[in-house]
């Protein structure tokens, strides 16, 4: 799904306008960015979790040249489903499963 799709998947749902729901959107996104990007973690109850993961401090290879060049602490974007949203998933997957073997 793009972002087009959910834009019109949830205008539909809504009934809202496409650039109400366009602008929403954008605006959660941006805001997500702004807060991992000030160090601020964003727990959403029911949905997940988006967290900044700090990387240690490795030495990796470059290994086109055959060197070692060292990568210094750092911190990912990262996001962790809830549980709930976990289950639902798996459950679904499991119904897909089965009816895609009743098909073969």
């Amino acid at each position: 799904m793009t972002k087009a799709d959910l834009i019109a998947k949830i205008a539909q749902d809504t009934e809202l306008d496409k650039l109400q729901v366009q602008s929403t959107i954008e605006s959660f996104f941006n805001v997500v960015k702004d807060s991992m990007e000030s160090g601020e973690n964003i727990y959403v109850r029911g949905f997940g979790s988006f967290v900044n993961k700090k990387r240690a401090r490795k030495v990796a290879r470059n290994i086109s040249k055959g060197t070692a060049v060292v990568v210094e602490p750092h911190y990912v974007p990262s996001f962790k489903p809830s549980k709930n949203f976990v289950d639902r998933v798996k459950a679904s997957s499991r119904v897909r499963m089965r009816e895609e073997a009743k098909n073969a």
